[in-house]
Formats: structure tokens, sequence, C-alpha cells
């Protein structure tokens, strides 16, 4: 049966090495995936390497890379709902969790994917899980999602222990790496993997696995 997957992230880029190994795998058995990205990443310090960005074209440069990330993922449906780089914490709430219900009101979700609040080293990402969670806990129990979050603080481990979810994501290196490729102004490929191949045990090892820490409600 299909589902409808939403992913909830601040950035574009923060897809390509989280969980876009997941979503490719979502989508090749049926799913409709949806990614609302809250910002389009406009305060980011990296401008490409060399430098082929500035501050007044990166925003239009990170909304070209987001679309072609997804374009490599396969996601069906991008929203960039427009909120302020830097900034998600200190953002309208009301305004914030009304967009974030909007949307599981409209998509009805099976699985939902985000940042686990208080382990993701940003404040953005820990302000954004913050906000999924918080409207996400306000449904009725038999109403919410799964919530399945992206933690990789330093001492996530001791504090939340091992991931419930280890997903293997080797069949799918081809999605999950054109989809870091697309970021081009963060993240330059040849810095990342060298000429190295997607069979090369490396590549395997470094990209191969998505984990995941699904948030307890109760």
């Amino acid at each position: 049966m299909a589902q409808n997957v939403l992913v909830i992230f601040p950035h574009p880029d923060d897809e390509a090495f989280t969980v876009s190994g997941t979503l490719a795998k979502h989508i090749e058995s049926g799913s409709y995936v949806t990614y609302a990205c809250l910002t389009l990443g406009e305060m980011g310090r990296n401008m490409g390497i060399p430098p082929f960005a500035n501050r007044v074209t990166l925003p239009h440069i990170r909304k070209l890379e987001l679309e072609r990330s997804c374009e490599a993922i396969g996601i069906q449906d991008l929203r960039m709902l427009g909120f302020h780089d830097k900034m998600i914490e200190f953002e309208d709430q009301v305004q914030l969790d009304g967009q974030i219900d909007a949307l599981l009101k409209e998509l009805r979700p099976s699985h939902v994917y985000t940042f686990y609040p208080g382990f993701s080293v940003h404040p953005d990402h820990d302000a954004c899980g913050a906000a999924v969670i918080r409207v996400i806990g306000k449904l009725p129990p038999e109403e919410r999602p799964a919530v399945y979050c992206v933690a990789f603080s330093k001492n996530h481990q001791q504090v939340l222990g091992k991931p419930h979810l280890v997903n293997d994501v080797k069949d799918y290196l081809r999605q999950k790496m054109a989809s870091i490729e697309a970021h081009r102004s963060q993240f330059q490929a040849a810095e990342l993997v060298g000429n190295k191949k997607l069979e090369d045990e490396e590549i395997k090892e470094r990209f191969g696995t998505e984990r995941f820490w699904i948030y307890p409600f109760n």
C-alpha cells in the first residue's frame, strides 16, 4: 500500500546526508514523498570551492541546488516554506506550527522525518525538530504518524541509546551521491569522494547506512 512520507528540515542539503537513501527506498516502494524545507539556507558561509556564489546570489543558487537534489532522489513534492535561515528558534511559533499542522492535515503521512530536538547540533535543526514534535504531540495518539528523527550530537547515543532503525541504503547510493553532489555550493563532490566509484568499500562504509530514532511521545 502506498504511503505518504513527510520530511521537515530547515536547510537545503539537510536531506542529502541524512535521509536521501531512505527516501529513494520509500519512493521505489511506491510512497509519495513531500519535503518541506523551512529556509533556503541563505545565511550559509560556504560559497563553493572555488567560490561561485556570494551573499546576494546564494539564496537563488541554493534553491536550484535543492530542486536538483530532490530530482536526484525522486521526491515528488517540494515545499519551500520561506522562513529565515538561522532564525527558526525566533520565528513566530503560531505561524511555524500552523504550517506544519496544515501539512499534516493535508498529507496524513504515515512517516515523518525530522531532527531529534536537542541532539542535532545546529539551533535551526533543534528548533525545527522541536516544532514538529510539538505539533504532532498535540494530535490524538491514534492520529500521530511515526516520527523518525536524525541525531548526531556528540552525546546522542549515550542519552538516546542505539538507533531504532539502521537503514541499509547501499542499493540507493546513486541517488544519495547525486543528492549530495547537487549541493555544489556546500560540498564539492571531488573533495568528498575523490575519484572513487560507488562500489568502493569506503563509499559504502561512509554513506551506506542511515540511522533514525523513533520519537517516544509517551
